[in-house]
């Protein structure tokens, strides 16, 4: 899985890596292998990052351009 989209992101949402990191209650450097596509992003992680940025899993994964989020169900 390649996460196209990680960088922009964070970049465009005024975040660090180290504030994603610790949203993600990881390293920064483990999050930066992520961002440089050197390890693969659990998909539990994938799903918060999709919630803070308010998008699709879909989206993060360059599957798709449309950026808004699909309909959620209810916890």
């Amino acid at each position: 899985m390649k996460i196209e989209r990680l960088k922009t992101l964070r970049k465009n949402n005024n975040y660090t890596q180290k504030e994603i990191a610790n949203f993600l209650k990881i390293s920064q450097q483990h999050y930066s292998l992520y961002e440089l596509n050197i390890r693969q992003m659990p998909i539990d992680l994938l799903v918060k990052l999709s919630y803070l940025y308010n998008t699709s899993i879909d989206y993060i994964c360059g599957i798709t351009d449309k950026k808004e989020p699909y309909n959620r169900l209810s916890n």
